[in-house]
């Protein structure tokens, strides 16, 4: 099957949909999605917005907040760009109804997070990206310029070898995709492509986030053609829940922002301010690199979050989704009387494909936004809350400019439909899923939250033999979204251990044992095709 739009988005959360609705009004846009429209990353924020919207607070300090949390590998050109129009970008979210705190004298309730001069996080109690995802998605489903495709995995970008009469233009023109509950594979084209599709962080074993985050869209575009950078910085979440049944529960930054304590179990021991004289509120690298210390330092298992010695109504009023959930019978804890036992989690891709600030990628008819680029705001570690946001300026930008230049871009050509003729069947599905858990294993062993270079040599021996195994794979057997997500897996998997093979400094999120030292420049890692 073939469908074609003026311009197609392949992924469905807040960078995706943002940019959905302001092309829109102009053109047709087709919004490819891996799974449900509401499956991917942004419905499981539970922190907030950061925006300057306190009296006091500035520009100026918000951009600082995030260069030093980037441990000055930002560009400040992006950080100034995406600063600047966030309080714009809320109120495009409060103008469809997102339904933020209000204060108590202040329009909305601003909390503060790790890493943060002033109180500017706007939220929707402790379930923020989920109601910015029902509202995008509200607007996007009642309009009539937009046609939302759920469970459609996408395979690869079209460029010109796909051509009917193929050529060497590197020109995107569209996708092909896989139907994860019908089996076909359909052909979508367009005159303009805008990757949505967020980041790598189930590359390792304890992840935040959803399963589908397998950093389609990264290794997509690294095959067609683009750049790719600082696929080192991993950022750990500090405080994910530990429970031998339940997995993947976040426990929100805002938290610590409120009050919580990281304390040892047993003795109480509250050890943050061993480490950073911000305690808590120091950023994520940081606290996520103590308690890796300390589990590692005392055999433990888990640490603790302790906010109960904040009144209960306050605990229960502005953490509402994580009291309910801890308090079911399956696992048991009144967060406001009982501490949380947390580890740290794999959480957001701080690089991926390199765009500029219009959201263009190296590869003409390609743009990309949020998760899935490298666009310089975070640079080596991502400031708190500053994840939706940037999914929010740059799906806009991204818009602009299509909406901008439409006429100077031509339709694509007649494009050959995917060949399925020379695969069949496959009766050895457990290749795909033991290597699958193989390379997860393996990436939190070796390339983890503190490495070595001989850690990463063995990673990188792995991911070589995984990459073949794969291919032969794919090359023979029909496609099904499990392998084309492990296909992914196993490409972004080498683009982050050749990125930390290169970077001989510890910095941000990568901290080495053998280079422990921050050199005196900042320089992006770049990985050109």
């Amino acid at each position: 099957m073939e469908r074609t739009f003026d311009v197609l988005v392949i992924g469905s959360g807040a960078a995706g949909l943002s940019a959905a609705l302001n092309i829109a009004p102009h053109l047709k846009v087709g919004v490819l999605a891996k799974g449900g429209i509401s499956a991917g990353s942004t419905a499981w924020a539970q922190g907030g917005i950061a925006a300057v919207l306190e009296p006091g607070d500035t520009f100026e300090s918000h951009i600082e907040d995030t260069m030093i949390a980037g441990a000055g590998l930002n560009d400040r050109r992006s950080v100034e760009f995406v600063v600047e129009n966030a309080p714009a970008a809320i109120e495009r979210l409060a103008e469809l109804g997102v339904p933020f705190n209000k204060g108590e004298s202040e329009r909305w309730h601003l909390t503060r997070e790790g890493g943060h001069s002033h109180r500017r996080i706007v939220h929707v109690a402790d379930a923020t990206g989920r109601a910015v995802q029902q509202a995008l998605e509200k607007a996007a489903t009642e309009h009539s310029n937009i046609t939302l495709i759920p469970n459609m995995a996408a395979i690869d970008l079209v460029t010109g070898r796909h051509a009917v009469h193929a050529s060497s233009e590197k020109r995107v023109r569209g996708v092909y995709a896989v139907d994860a509950q019908g089996g076909g594979v359909s052909l979508f084209t367009a005159r303009a492509t805008i990757l949505a599709t967020g980041g790598a962080s189930r590359a390792w074993l304890y992840s935040t986030n959803p399963r589908g985050s397998t950093g389609d869209g990264i290794a997509m575009a690294w095959r067609a053609g683009c750049r790719v950078s600082n696929m080192e910085f991993s950022q750990f979440h500090p405080t994910c829940l530990h429970n031998v049944e339940v997995k993947n529960f976040l426990i929100t930054e805002a938290m610590r922002g409120e009050g919580g304590q990281l304390k040892i179990p047993g003795s109480g021991h509250r050890f943050m301010p061993d480490f950073d004289p911000r305690a808590e509120l120091a950023p994520r690298d940081i606290v996520a690199r103590a308690i890796d210390h300390e589990l590692k330092r005392l055999g433990l298992d888990f640490v603790h979050l302790d906010i109960s010695h904040r009144d209960p109504s306050f605990v229960r009023s502005h953490f509402p989704t994580i009291a309910e959930r801890l308090a079911q019978p399956d696992i048991g804890i009144d967060i406001a009387r009982e501490p949380i036992p947390v580890v740290p989690a794999a959480h957001y891709t701080c690089g991926g494909v390199v765009v500029d600030l219009h959201g263009r990628t190296d590869v003409p008819g390609l743009y990309a936004a949020g998760e899935v680029t490298q666009s310089g705001l975070h640079g080596a570690n991502r400031l708190a809350s500053n994840s939706v946001l940037e999914c929010l300026v740059f799906g806009l930008a991204a818009a602009r400019h299509i909406n901008d230049h439409w006429d100077e871009v031509a339709p694509p050509p007649a494009i050959r439909p995917w060949d399925e003729s020379r695969v069949t069947h496959s009766d050895e599905e457990v290749v795909v899923h033991h290597n699958w858990r193989e390379i997860r294993r393996f990436m939190w062993d070796y390339v983890g939250i503190v490495r070595t270079t001989k850690r990463l040599e063995r990673a990188l021996n792995r991911v070589e033999l995984l990459r073949q195994e794969t291919e032969e794979y794919y090359g023979h057997f029909r496609v099904t979204p499990d392998l084309v997500e492990l296909r992914n897996l196993v490409e972004v998997s080498g683009l982050i251990v050749r990125c930390a093979l290169t970077r001989q400094e510890s910095r941000g999120l990568h901290y080495t044992l053998d280079y422990p030292e921050m050199l005196p420049e900042a320089v992006d890692t770049m990985l050109v095709p």
